[in-house]
């Protein structure tokens, strides 16, 4: 198990007490600072600031008792955003009937992104609804001719 699975493990159980979801645990680096950024969310993807502070808190008393973290760092708890990225299969279970974006590999019916609802998740393969102009149709993409899906904000 690598050290971001060990924390990951450590504060899903700090979580679940709040009854918050772990979304991510990364490393970001800006300048000389190494931050630890974990993202959390409610079970309905909405998440505030006040959480967030409170969390923050909980983790880095946990994170501080272990000692697990040799180097120097900074603690970020923070939401994962309105159009975050669909990163595992759970996720994107989770987005069903939501308005996505697909970045595709390689262009399909001549499209190199799609924006629309997901309907459906199924073997590692995906089923959107779209506009092409002001006709409503359906695009079945093979999950390996997708570099990214993401949660879309619908304007």
């Amino acid at each position: 198990m690598d050290g971001l699975s060990k924390i990951k493990e450590l504060i899903k159980p700090l979580l679940a007490q709040e009854d918050i979801k772990l979304y991510d645990v990364s490393w970001q680096q800006e300048g000389k600072n190494r931050i630890l950024q974990v993202a959390i969310m409610r079970k309905d993807g909405s998440m505030d600031i006040d959480t967030c502070a409170a969390m923050s808190e909980k983790i880095s008393e946990k994170l501080d008792e272990v000692d697990m973290i040799a180097s120097e760092y900074f603690l970020e708890v923070c939401s994962p955003g309105a159009e975050r990225e669909l990163k595992d299969e759970t996720q994107i279970q989770d987005a069903l009937d939501e308005y996505v974006y697909v970045k595709l590999k390689n262009p399909k019916a001549g499209m190199d992104a799609v924006k629309g609802y997901l309907r459906a998740y199924e073997n590692g393969n995906i089923t959107m609804e779209h506009m092409d102009k002001a006709v409503k149709k359906k695009i079945t993409i093979d999950g390996d001719n997708i570099a990214l899906i993401r949660l879309s904000v619908k304007i």
